[in-house]
């Protein structure tokens, strides 16, 4: 019998993406597979398992082994630090992580930097000597500024759409974000032929690993 490759699929904006690269990559997923309610959908046709999950949480679901492989965005891996694999760069949802904030900010010292990416925010600013007070938020990020509750915003960049219907700005790019597929450790040695053979189709479509 053949065991099935679980596979961590983000719901959301990246799904349809990472839906179409599979079927450009030879595997026969159904189109409907964003639609369904179910969150374990099986494809025993394609020889997977699917695990529908809230982008924030793949990395999350194959660090501990629920899930062999997983879809996910470059920001999740930087603010979440796992341990997984990074097996390659998929190229799909790009968009980029960004300082934000009104165009007539001014520095001050300690500003307060709200975002969803606490880590990232950190990181960054301690990297440039910045000192800051960095506060998490959950959605809506870009209200923090326009209400007077932090100086800046870190947060992805897309379109840019969003920040112009608000009157802000970016600042600052922090780094590039595309989605990556991603493996457990053990999963990679326990089921290395079924990730392999999954890597290099996945190649004849978008190019060169990044590991």
């Amino acid at each position: 019998m053949q065991q099935l490759l679980k596979v961590a699929m983000p719901k959301g904006r990246i799904n349809k993406s990472a839906i179409k690269l599979l079927q450009d990559a030879g595997y026969a997923i159904p189109d409907d597979l964003e639609d369904s309610r179910k969150l374990i959908i099986s494809a025993p046709e394609v020889g997977m398992e699917f695990i529908m999950a809230k982008p924030v949480d793949v990395a999350t679901y194959v660090e501990y082994g629920v899930s062999d492989i997983g879809i996910v965005g470059k920001d999740v891996l930087m603010e979440e630090d796992r341990d997984v694999y990074e097996l390659l760069d998929l190229g799909i949802a790009r968009c980029r992580m960004s300082v934000i904030g009104l165009p007539d900010w001014t520095p001050v010292m300690n500003p307060r930097v709200a975002t969803k990416y606490p880590n990232v925010a950190s990181r960054y600013f301690r990297e440039r000597g910045q000192q800051v007070d960095v506060i998490k938020l959950n959605g809506s990020i870009e209200l923090a500024p326009l209400i007077g509750l932090a100086d800046r915003i870190v947060d992805m960049v897309e379109t840019g759409r969003t920040l112009q219907e608000n009157g802000l700005v970016e600042l600052e790019s922090i780094f590039p974000i595309t989605s990556r597929l991603i493996a457990n450790r053990v999963s990679y040695r326990m089921k290395n032929d079924a990730i392999q053979q999954l890597c290099d189709r996945l190649q004849t479509v978008i190019g060169e690993p990044v590991l």
